[in-house]
């Protein structure tokens, strides 16, 4: 399995970026696939997933400001993040679970990451 992360980049407070992570070697549709990020200093994170019959779940810190999303015939997740803050800003990973459900295990699949920088 191959998870390539995109769409990061420098933005302003206030703004909006969308991530994407493309997936493939995966029958894709019957796993969970989340997002998490690890700012400096601290551990990753779970920012948001979701299931393969697409329920979802929000770390508190982004509800409200994110959406998780994923399109089955691109083998594509997406995560849009609007009303950005400067606390947002790190590293983001796409997961690809392994089981359909969000339950994290010891041989899940990592992207490779990609920056979120949120400053004026």
């Amino acid at each position: 399995v191959q998870l390539v992360e995109s769409g990061g980049g420098l933005v302003q407070p206030g703004g909006s970026l969308k991530l994407s992570c493309a997936a493939s070697g995966t029958n894709f549709n019957i796993y969970a696939m989340g997002w998490y990020r690890q700012a400096p200093g601290k551990e990753r994170e779970l920012v948001a997933a979701i299931s393969s019959d697409y329920s979802t779940v929000y770390a508190d810190s982004v509800k409200g400001r994110f959406t998780i999303s994923r399109d089955n015939a691109q083998k594509t997740v997406y995560l849009q993040m609007n009303s950005l803050k400067p606390e947002d800003t790190a590293v983001y990973y796409c997961r690809h679970y392994r089981s359909s459900y969000y339950r994290a295990g010891d041989t899940d699949y990592w992207g490779q990451g990609t920056q979120v920088t949120v400053s004026s």
